[in-house]
């Protein structure tokens, strides 16, 4: 068995979107980590969540602290994203920004279609102008998928119709990718892959309606946690499983283009849990890294329609990769709670400022651990 040689990614330039978002940011860290040239594209850190992880890493991260490296502009600006693109010439494009929040897709599903629909098709377009690219990755969702609600895991090749708008927009979002890869990126000989993730947690995530984050902030004060939907079943994992995933794609179909597709990353059967059983498990590791049990409560606030069951099978990227998920879903929890319990603590020991030397070097710490450990 040996690992994953992802210096390969040794000083090519590489465009991400969505750069200052949660997982945008462990990307834009592992990348800096492996010496790449990273530019962002992206709107404001203050516009994504408050506080920003990529606000805390901005000091040791040149692509969010360098002016020419970032840019702060919205993706459905066809103009200043191609501008971006004409300045700085990418060879990698791994395209992550979207509003990705169900919730938020009912209460503005105009705005949600603009970004994840036509945002995608802004930088497919700007790809396909670009002769320096060689490499595309679009980031999707695993609600793609027409949920019937069966309780089978979803494979690549079922019918595209998520049910809600933040879900259809993404399924929308795969369609303009095999357009775009059947009638332009084949031809030009440019491989091109989407990517459907299930649910990431990891530290750094301070948005809302998600199921850590509210634990985050409730246990930080010592309130109850409110869970919404504790029966539901997802697809969690570890947010470096993605990101590693998209750059394994990203490099792999580069040298092989037959490989560019769609792929499922997800967790293996064992580690797909309900909420509440999410919420367990952060309890127990909360009192193990803050030493305190917050304690939570089931209490559904009648919002709107979320799927119940979400399972994702990942056996086309194991197969066609050589590897699978790197940590099980006890390990993820308690890497997440690990970062918010440094960041709570350093946060109160600092007056809420000077905690970044603490949960960069947390943060590193995790990305060289998993990264040893991905085997093949």
């Amino acid at each position: 068995m040996s690992s994953f040689d992802l210096s390969f990614y040794r000083g090519r330039r590489v465009l991400v979107t969505g750069h200052t978002g949660f997982k945008g940011s462990w990307m834009c860290r592992v990348l800096t980590l492996l010496g790449a040239e990273v530019y962002g594209y992206a709107l404001d850190p203050g516009a994504v969540s408050e506080p920003a992880l990529s606000d805390i890493i901005k000091p040791v991260t040149p692509c969010l602290l360098n002016a020419s490296h970032s840019r702060f502009a919205d993706i459905r600006d066809f103009d200043a994203l191609k501008a971006f693109f004409d300045e700085t010439r990418p060879e990698i494009v791994i395209h992550m920004a979207a509003q990705p929040i169900v919730r938020e897709s009912y209460k503005d599903p105009r705005y949600t279609y603009e970004v994840n629909v036509m945002g995608t098709v802004n930088v497919l377009e700007c790809c396909r102008q670009t002769p320096s690219v060689k490499s595309v990755v679009n980031v999707t969702t695993d609600k793609v998928y027409r949920n019937d609600e069966s309780g089978e895991a979803f494979a690549e090749d079922l019918f595209l119709d998520g049910y809600d708008p933040y879900s259809n927009s993404k399924s929308c979002s795969e369609l303009v990718s095999a357009t775009y890869r059947r009638c332009w990126f084949d031809e030009a000989d440019i491989p091109m892959s989407t990517c459907r993730a299930g649910n990431v947690i990891g530290g750094g995530d301070f948005a809302t309606d998600r199921i850590i984050p509210d634990c985050y902030r409730a246990a930080s004060k010592h309130e109850d946690i409110i869970v919404r939907n504790p029966y539901s079943t997802r697809p969690y994992q570890h947010v470096l499983e993605p990101v590693v995933a998209y750059l394994v794609v990203a490099m792999e179909q580069y040298r092989d283009h037959a490989l560019a597709g769609a792929y499922n990353i997800g967790p293996d059967d064992e580690s797909c849990i309900n909420t509440g059983g999410m919420t367990d498990l952060f309890c127990s590791k909360w009192e193990k890294h803050a030493g305190y049990w917050p304690v939570w409560i089931n209490k559904h606030d009648g919002g709107p329609h979320e799927a119940g069951f979400l399972k994702l099978d990942n056996t086309k990227f194991k197969q066609t990769f050589g590897y699978g998920p790197v940590w099980d879903i006890d390990t993820a929890v308690d890497k997440t709670v690990e970062w918010y319990a440094e960041y709570a603590e350093a946060s109160e020991a600092s007056g809420g400022a000077g905690c970044e030397a603490d949960v960069i070097s947390c943060m590193d710490r995790q990305i060289q651990e998993f990264t040893g450990e991905i085997k093949r």
